[in-house]
């Protein structure tokens, strides 16, 4: 029996109010896919030394960079746009942190939304700051009135994501206004909206590194999107994901 392998989460972090102390939280789909796919979870709250999250690093077998509000693009040296929800910047500073050390032990990793976003530019690639100014033709990715605003998905063949959701018509949850625009060196897109905007890029290289615009851990999700967890899983046992057989 092969031995199930430990997955890191992050967390999200608010700071302290008036009101209220400082929290760490983590949305339960992370966790339970992590599960289901055949992982052990493991919480990582906001370590503020580094030598504590590189021992924690030694433990794991692979990390998944969880979603959350947007990436100061201070940080990357471009402005802030008015439409943008900033992360709590002890979030940031140490999601920041993780994707360095992640990348340079060439942990495999699973950055889905905000956490695509930051493997790309922690590689090299840039953003798209709002989609509706950036890409004035591009279909709506968000939907305020509507946390379970769906969109098409055109995936290219031989990549994880044509492994997950096959032929047919593929459509994903959509909760985003920034996108990637250019791809990190040594990444491939794998997935895209129709209108061209990036939902998914794999690592070309021998590191398992796979980002998804959409969540597959949402209650949004499908259930085809639980194989991304397994197909994650499975690049780090070695084991192979048996996918159904199709009707």
């Amino acid at each position: 029996m092969v031995r199930k392998p430990l997955i890191g989460l992050n967390t999200d972090f608010r700071s302290s109010r008036k009101d209220a102390p400082a929290f760490s939280y983590l949305t339960a789909g992370y966790f339970d896919k992590v599960a289901q796919a055949g992982g052990i979870p493991v919480v990582i709250p906001p370590l503020e030394d580094e030598a504590d999250l590189q021992r924690v690093l030694d433990l794991l077998d692979g990390v998944v960079l969880i979603g959350g509000a947007d990436l100061d693009p201070r940080r990357d040296g471009y402005e802030v746009h008015p439409s943008m929800r900033l992360l709590d910047p002890r979030r940031e500073q140490f999601d920041r942190t993780l994707m360095q050390l992640v990348a340079e032990r060439r942990m495999p990793i699973l950055g889905i939304g905000s956490g695509m976003q930051l493997l790309n530019i922690s590689q090299g690639g840039t953003l798209f700051y709002h989609i509706p100014e950036d890409l004035p033709k591009a279909l709506p990715h968000f939907d305020p009135m509507d946390r379970a605003h769906r969109h098409a998905l055109v995936v290219e063949p031989g990549s994880i994501m044509e492994r997950v959701f096959g032929e047919g018509e593929i459509r994903v949850n959509s909760m985003h206004h920034m996108a990637i625009d250019d791809v990190a060196p040594g990444f491939a897109v794998t997935a895209r909206c129709p209108d061209g905007v990036v939902e998914a890029i794999e690592s070309q290289t021998d590191w398992v590194a796979i980002g998804t615009q959409f969540h597959p851990e949402a209650e949004s999700a499908s259930a085809l999107d639980l194989q991304i967890f397994e197909e994650f899983i499975a690049a780090i046992t070695g084991v192979e994901v048996c996918l159904p057989m199709a009707a």
